[in-house]
């Protein structure tokens, strides 16, 4: 994807003018390309390989087909990705599956890391090393002015239905309202599964769903492109942190990724990145692992 090399020559001239400018500490200056020569050595087995990302190809802001060249991808992954892959010297190629096979394409050895706004939690963490980047803000999209009045993953789900992605953490949230409904004498949720965003906010559109539940970003993209259709009730903070999934105890590969992406976030272009494409950066997250226990 040529998107990437543009975004780190552009990510880092802006740096250059910020520190000329006293905008930003000297230290960040170099230590971005200074600290990535240092991981090429420390990791000379990446340098000059073609990896495989797995990616669901459907969040757009995160990634997307692009519409100019459908041939490519673009978004907040995928050039974070490729910014990774520059650092520790490897490129990326990408195979294109539906959500639910995102860790399984990767257990399956045909992708070596997904990058796909995939939450990273202990139950996923059975078949994928992760490391997170990004915090978890979950936003409620409904029909326009809310009309079954949905406050959230709550009682107000009871007697609706909910378009969710198979595999989506959310899932299982809603499914465990059904005793707290049924307890007050009203109908379980519903719950309808597709295999990308796309097709969740179409059963909105087509009324067959009352909410779609998923990444605050989605959502608020989701009400921009049919803003008289369809309304954010409201926002709602997960336990959880958006990561890269790696192959479970690899502990090479997965502490050369951990390590890039630590000098990225340091040096400002992860920020940039999130400025680009329409993400809070308030949003970030120092990465951390998550494994299963």
């Amino acid at each position: 994807m040529g998107a990437a090399p543009r975004l780190k020559g552009a990510l880092f001239a802006i740096l250059a003018i910020a520190v000329a400018a006293g905008a930003l500490p000297r230290k960040a200056e170099a230590a971005a390309p200074e600290a990535c020569a240092a991981l090429q050595a420390k990791y000379p087995s990446l340098k000059g390989k073609t990896l495989v990302n797995a990616i669901n190809p459907h969040t757009p802001g995160y990634e997307t087909i692009d519409p100019n060249n459908p041939t490519n991808y673009i978004g907040f992954d995928i050039d974070l990705g490729e910014a990774i892959g520059d650092c520790l010297g490897f490129k990326l190629t990408y195979k294109a599956v539906t959500f639910a096979s995102l860790l399984t394409t990767l257990q399956a050895g045909q992708a070596d890391i997904v990058i796909s706004d995939i939450y990273a939690t202990k139950d996923r963490a059975k078949a994928a090393d992760f490391i997170t980047y990004l915090k978890v803000f979950d936003g409620v999209l409904v029909a326009k002015d809310n009309p079954k009045g949905i406050t959230g993953i709550d009682m107000s789900l009871c007697g609706t239905v909910a378009a969710e992605n198979t595999g989506y953490v959310e899932v299982p949230l809603i499914q465990a309202l059904e005793a707290e409904c049924k307890k007050a004498g009203k109908p379980a949720p519903e719950i309808l599964l597709f295999d990308n965003n796309a097709n969740c906010i179409q059963a909105i559109l087509a009324g067959r769903a009352d909410t779609y539940i998923n990444d605050v970003n989605t959502v608020d993209g989701a009400v921009k492109a049919y803003p008289d259709k369809l309304s954010k009730a409201t926002a709602v903070t997960l336990p959880y942190s958006v990561g890269i999934a790696v192959p479970r105890n690899n502990v090479e590969f997965r502490d050369a990724v951990m390590a890039a992406l630590t000098e990225i976030q340091k040096s400002g272009m992860q920020a940039e990145m999130m400025k680009k494409w329409n993400l809070p950066t308030d949003q970030m997250e120092a990465p951390k692992l998550v494994l299963a226990d």
